[in-house]
């Protein structure tokens, strides 16, 4: 059998538009990203031992003496998390290596109690693929994958318990991470923010990893450097573990500008690992960047190579549900939707589920803006989370038929929905529970016209003169029908009792 290596190499693929070029003081300058996306694998137990994966617990209560790194210990593969690194690059459309092996990085540090790290380095469980990411002007672009490795996880140094001591959280030690490497496609700090987001979503739809940032779960170094326009590649620094979309634009941003100013007055960038301040929203040197001779490299002598084989492999892929990238397109051509509109469904699997179930049998647009305008909207401002959002998809769907079939218009519909959220009822039970159907009745709707005409003689021949009145007179006889009148029979009848045409 024969094995390719698949060393990271940092190589330009693409090249900005003039519009994504920085602006300096001598020039044009383009931004090149790469990012290392670390994404903890979903298990219930860690790469190589059988202690609790789950977030939290007491310090050091999730901790086997293998990821201690008690002598004599030996490390046993967990499958399942070799599975979960095969269905995510399935889902990147990557190459699976039947054939990958396991490697030592060493490098000493108080939560890596080993004294090296269990990763991939020249032979790596997954190879090249892709991903589409959106760019600053809503077009799609493709992000190459360079590869994706599995490695353990570090523990966790404290140093703000004792003014004098450092102390060390074990419980993450040995947790399975996938290190997702891209190539440097990136080209603005907007599209190396979506990227992040897509790969966020996508392992999410695939349920490989949480990709809950703020548990540290996920998290992403950043590599940034600039150059002139098609030029050379330049210098780059490693941005390390920056924990949110927003965040990583930010710290592109500052970086780059940075290298920019440095390159401008005649210096140069110096290869190192910084560190972003959310506080300052700039990066901050760490230490120099090292290499991978640094580390040590070896293959790992307590593990044989891992060997799969392809009709394994393809069972995984069986499994694979509907990805964010094909169910966008089919909400579009399904459902009529805009890209955009799109794109914020299916960026969270949740959002999307709830709104096909929503959309069953009635107005996919109508719903799509009760469901992001109206529910988000009060999400939002109450702060809960949509998990728990007090509306179900059922009713959510049930409310937009009644407005679809004439049984409520538009402005009882918010009544309505201010009741659903209040009570948690269906839809239906609150219109006729409240006597909140819509009328229809003509006999009644000409009544409350021809009431307002008798009292508003001047407004009546002002309207004649002037067809835009006519909004005046539909909400004058909404006013008095309680907001009941159907407003589309308003019009005709308005329109022929003034002779508007």
């Amino acid at each position: 059998m024969t094995v390719e290596a698949s060393t990271p190499v940092f190589t330009a693929f693409k090249t900005a538009r003039p519009d994504q070029w920085v602006k300096g003081v001598t020039g044009d300058w383009e931004i090149i990203v790469g990012m290392e996306v670390h994404a903890q694998v979903a298990a219930n137990s860690k790469l190589f031992s059988g202690a609790s994966a789950s977030y939290g617990g007491d310090p050091n209560s999730h901790v086997s003496f293998i990821d201690s790194g008690m002598p004599g210990m030996l490390p046993v593969i967990n499958k399942f998390c070799v599975e979960q690194a095969v269905k995510t690059g399935l889902g990147l459309g990557a190459k699976i290596n039947l054939w990958s092996r396991f490697d030592r990085k060493n490098y000493f540090y108080p939560d890596l109690p080993q004294g090296y790290q269990i990763s991939q380095y020249l032979y790596p469980i997954v190879g090249e693929g892709e991903l589409e990411v959106e760019s600053e002007d809503k077009s799609t672009i493709m992000v190459g994958i360079e590869r994706i490795h599995l490695e353990q996880d570090a523990g966790k140094s404290i140093h703000d318990l004792d003014p004098d001591a450092t102390y060390v959280d074990l419980n993450r030690s040995g947790c399975a991470l996938m290190e997702i490497v891209s190539k440097p496609d990136i080209r603005s700090p907007e599209e190396a923010a979506n990227y992040f987001k897509s790969l966020r979503s996508l392992v999410r739809y695939l349920g490989t990893c949480d990709g809950n940032m703020d548990e540290g779960s996920m998290r992403a170094d950043v590599n940034v450097s600039v150059r002139r326009p098609g030029g050379e590649l330049g210098t780059r620094c490693e941005i390390k573990n920056v924990n949110s979309t927003k965040f990583v634009a930010m710290a592109v941003a500052y970086e780059a500008r940075r290298q920019i100013e440095i390159l401008e007055d005649g210096g140069s960038i110096d290869q190192e690992t910084r560190l972003f301040d959310v506080k300052t929203g700039q990066t901050r040197t760490m230490r120099s960047k090292e290499d991978a001779h640094d580390y040590r490299y070896f293959p790992d002598p307590d593990l044989l190579p891992l060997v799969i084989t392809q009709e394994w492999v393809d069972g995984i892929k069986a499994t694979l549900p509907e990805l964010p990238s094909a169910k966008k397109h089919r909400f579009i051509n399904d459902f009529g939707l805009s890209a955009y509109d799109a794109g914020v469904l299916v960026a969270d699997k949740e959002f999307s589920d709830y709104f096909e179930e929503a959309a069953k049998g009635t107005d996919a647009k109508m719903v799509n803006s009760w469901l992001t305008v109206e529910l988000f909207g009060w999400l939002n401002k109450n702060g809960v989370e949509f998990a728990n959002s007090p509306i179900s998809a059922k009713n959510l769907g049930g409310l937009v038929k009644l407005i679809q079939d004439g049984t409520i218009n538009g402005k009882i519909a918010k009544d309505v929905f201010a009741k659903m959220i209040e009570t948690g009822d269906e839809p239906a039970a609150i219109v006729e529970r409240e006597g909140l159907k819509q009328t229809t009745d003509t006999g009644a709707i000409e009544k409350a016209i021809d009431d307002l005409m008798a009292t508003q003689p001047e407004k009546v021949t002002e309207a004649r003169e002037k067809p835009k009145m006519l909004g005046w007179w539909v909400g004058q006889v909404m006013k008095s029908t309680g907001g009941k009148a159907n407003p589309a029979i308003v019009n005709d009848i308005l329109k022929k009792k003034l002779g508007i045409e």
